[in-house]
């Protein structure tokens, strides 16, 4: 599933519909208030119970940002007081005190992933304290694959604050870039020099890390193609490792922060399809390999290679190399994902910290799969990490009759099937390279739950 997606704008205009990211199935809305702590102990109790335990991943929410930036959709909290990252700290470590003994210490953590927010909000001493108070809780491999990755501002870097990461054992690193455009720049309240983001790639790099990627979004307010092509071409000379070019979802009803933005100085739909367009363009004609939905990836690294290799996997983390991992998450908003169960922390900070100072898991809501859930989140994961779904396997690891199974959703697929999106023979699904950009879309047809109504608003992005 490596070739150059090619790019039809009318089909993408007639397809541009809002969506979930299928970073899980079922996706977050299905989740429910009936999923508490009683249930997510049994779970790490049932997965330790497996014939062969699943790795651990963990991952840490980092709420804090020094700034709103307009465009955010994240659950962050502004503050300038760093007092405020002490407390927070104090907490995490009660949480991973709290997790950790429910898990097996024989199960490797293959992956930590600090996001936010803004995880350098936190001091490198503070962050160094956090890790080791994990790796008392977990065991941490000392395989040469483990990652441990952290998403960087680096409007909020230190000289030595990248040496020191390293120094720690982070090997990744996610930079915010958005655009380099100063029109945009203002009008989405995010300054932000090529400089300092430069010098972040280029510390990396010194440190060894494996690898480096930066995020860009299309269709933010005065984006233009040629202000936007800069930005493409500076991203380029500096040959990050991976690059997500996100779409701009403007729900100003759900993001205060968005109300911030003037919409008349929103690209119009046919110059956002356009941004789309230069970007894959000029990624492809640069040698980036398209990973899928929002993500491209140099040939040598080690997503584009899971690619190939066939184990790439999505969480709510996006594109992951670690298919073999159960999910934990710490911190205010986190998710997890444990056996056959998803569970979130409460949203707001307060729930979280109530929680954790009585000494209890801070599990707010989640959901045990059924069969039928499993089921359709193996093929999903399918459709969005390969690009297709073999039927005979799917049958035999489910025991159903897929025809039969799928009669509905096959129905559903007809029309994306007429537009030659899929290909579909008595063998199995296969995504078509005019259809991979439109991989969301495709998966929805099998989406059980958008056929009832929904338990609460879903923050669906929209396809383009």
């Amino acid at each position: 599933m490596t070739a150059i997606p090619p790019f039809d704008a009318e089909l993408l205009r007639r397809y541009d519909r809002p969506g979930p990211r299928y970073t899980s199935y079922p996706t977050a809305p299905q989740f429910h208030s009936g999923f508490g702590e009683a249930q997510f102990r049994q779970a790490a109790q049932l997965s330790n119970d497996d014939p062969i335990p699943r790795r651990l991943s963990l991952y840490v929410h980092v709420p804090f940002c020094f700034s709103p930036c307009f465009y955010c959709g994240c659950n962050r909290i502004i503050t300038r007081d760093h007092s405020r990252a002490d407390t927070y700290l104090q907490r995490l470590v009660r949480e991973a005190s709290l997790l950790g003994p429910l898990f097996d210490r024989d199960r490797d953590v293959m992956q930590v992933h600090l996001g936010g927010g803004t995880p350098n909000f936190l001091t490198p001493g503070q962050i160094g304290e956090l890790l080791e108070t994990l790796s008392r809780h977990f065991h941490f491999s000392q395989s040469p694959s483990r990652d441990f990755s952290i998403e960087i501002d680096p409007r909020c870097i230190n000289k030595g604050d990248i040496e020191a990461l390293a120094f720690m054992g982070f090997n990744r690193a996610s930079l915010g870039v958005q655009d380099f455009d100063p029109a945009v720049q203002e009008a989405v309240n995010r300054i932000q020099t090529v400089e300092e983001t430069q010098a972040v790639i280029d510390a990396c790099r010194r440190n060894g890390f494996r690898s480096v990627n930066v995020d860009l979004i299309y269709g933010l307010p005065r984006q233009t193609r040629e202000g936007f092509g800069k930005t493409l071409d500076t991203m380029i000379a500096t040959r990050p490792d991976r690059l997500a070019v996100y779409s701009y979802a403007h729900m100003p009803q759900l993001f205060r922060p968005q109300q911030r933005i003037n919409e008349a100085d929103l690209p119009s739909a046919e110059d956002k399809l356009g941004l789309l367009q230069l970007a894959i363009e000029k990624l492809s004609a640069a040698g980036y390999q398209y990973i899928g939905m929002d993500h491209f990836a140099l040939p040598g690294d080690d997503l584009a290679k899971a690619q190939e290799e066939g184990h790439l996997h999505r969480n709510f983390m996006g594109y992951t190399t670690h298919a073999d991992c159960d999910l934990i998450g710490l911190g205010v908003s986190s998710i997890s994902h444990v056996g056959d169960t998803y569970s979130q922390n409460p949203r707001d900070l307060p729930s979280w910290e109530i929680a954790i100072d009585a000494g209890r898991l801070p599990t707010w809501r989640g959901m045990t799969l059924d069969a039928d859930d499993i089921l359709r989140a193996d093929l999903i994961q399918q459709l969005m990490c390969r690009g297709e779904v073999d039927f005979a396997a799917l049958e035999q690891r489910h025991e159903i009759e897929f025809e039969d199974y799928f009669r509905d959703d096959l129905a559903r697929l007809k029309p994306l099937e007429a537009d030659g999106l899929v290909e579909r023979s008595l063998r199995g699904l296969k995504v078509t390279s005019r259809g991979r950009l439109l991989l969301r879309i495709i998966a929805a047809c099998f989406d059980r739950y958008l056929q009832q109504p929904q338990s609460e608003p879903a923050r669906f992005s929209k396809a383009i």
